[in-house]
């Protein structure tokens, strides 16, 4: 079975997706596939396993963190905003899901709605990325974040305890926030300068090294997990400047080069390094084994970097997915 076949062999949330950036399908045929997101595999289960009062992980010390994890996997999965499922799901969010928080400096916060956001980045721009995608009001977080950028381009979810620069992991899930907003509520001057300057940040360093000494910052971020959670790797790092429409330069070169080495004989990418803090729902991808997600994934990172340098005239790639 090629890759393709073996891909689009799986769940609907990952086949309508290989149908809109693999195979280019009609896009009637992906709306269908798509549709089918919300009653079958996957995030059906998903969907069925929320309370009744709006929480997933209701045994968890902090159940809105399982929530914010749910929501986010059904994101990537596609679920139809617009769907009566997602809707259902996201008023019970809406309406009944607060911040709860175990330790001392959670109290500011507690008891407020989720989408309102709380005090640290790392988590107000997962939530500004569920929030603005399932259709909720979200702009007092943005306009906090928009603030809240380090002089480096990046943000830190410890800077209300002083740190003054930037986080990969903080940062990442502030872009793909804001990015989301973007798409949602279209772009503002100061938004678009700070995803750039946020941009800036991960391509000044290679997407995985120091900017100060070259050094690899930290040997995790050239494995690939899914779902990634609040951790930064490159694959993720890629996936981001993709969606975002980045023209590819030669700064992300290392990075591709660590993609399309790590794709198997059988064309293939294994779930590396999972997080199993992350894991509240299993898709049956082991670690070490070869996982749709990643593939998906890598292959149109790597399609996205072949076409910008045809189109730029680069000369023809390795990295075609063909």
């Amino acid at each position: 079975m090629n890759v393709i076949d073996w891909l689009l062999d799986s769940d609907p949330a990952i086949r309508w997706q290989v149908m809109r950036d693999l195979t280019e399908e009609a896009d009637e045929t992906v709306a269908a596939e798509r549709a089918r997101v919300a009653t079958e595999g996957w995030a059906a289960d998903l969907l069925a396993r929320q309370g009744s009062n709006g929480y997933w992980g209701e045994d968890d010390p902090n159940p809105e963190w399982v929530t914010i994890r749910t929501l986010l996997l059904l994101r990537d999965m596609g679920l139809d905003p617009a769907s009566d499922q997602a809707r259902r799901a996201i008023a019970l969010v809406r309406d009944n899901v607060v911040w709860k928080g175990v330790l001392p400096q959670d109290a500011a916060w507690h008891g407020k709605p989720l989408f309102s956001g709380e005090v640290e980045p790392c988590l107000n721009g997962r939530v500004v990325a569920i929030g603005a995608y399932f259709g909720q009001n979200v702009q007092g977080i943005v306009d906090r974040l928009l603030g809240e950028q380090q002089p480096d381009g990046g943000w830190n979810c410890e800077q209300t305890n002083g740190s003054t620069r930037g986080s990969f992991h903080t940062t990442i899930n502030v872009l793909e926030g804001l990015l989301e907003h973007e798409h949602v509520s279209g772009s503002t001057p100061a938004l678009a300068a700070a995803r750039a300057r946020g941009q800036a940040y991960l391509l000044e360093r290679r997407l995985l090294r120091r900017r100060s000494t070259g050094e690899v910052i930290d040997p995790a971020w050239t494995q690939f997990s899914y779902p990634p959670g609040y951790h930064y790797d490159v694959l993720r790092g890629l996936d981001y400047l993709r969606s975002a429409g980045a023209v590819p330069d030669e700064r992300v070169a290392e990075a591709i080069g660590l993609v399309a080495s790590k794709r198997d004989a059988d064309g293939r990418w294994a779930l590396e390094n999972p997080h199993r803090g992350e894991l509240d729902f299993e898709m049956g991808e082991g670690e070490g084994q070869p996982s749709r997600w990643n593939t998906l994934r890598a292959m149109r990172v790597l399609r996205w970097h072949s076409q910008a340098q045809h189109a730029s005239g680069w000369g023809s790639s390795s990295d075609s997915v063909s």
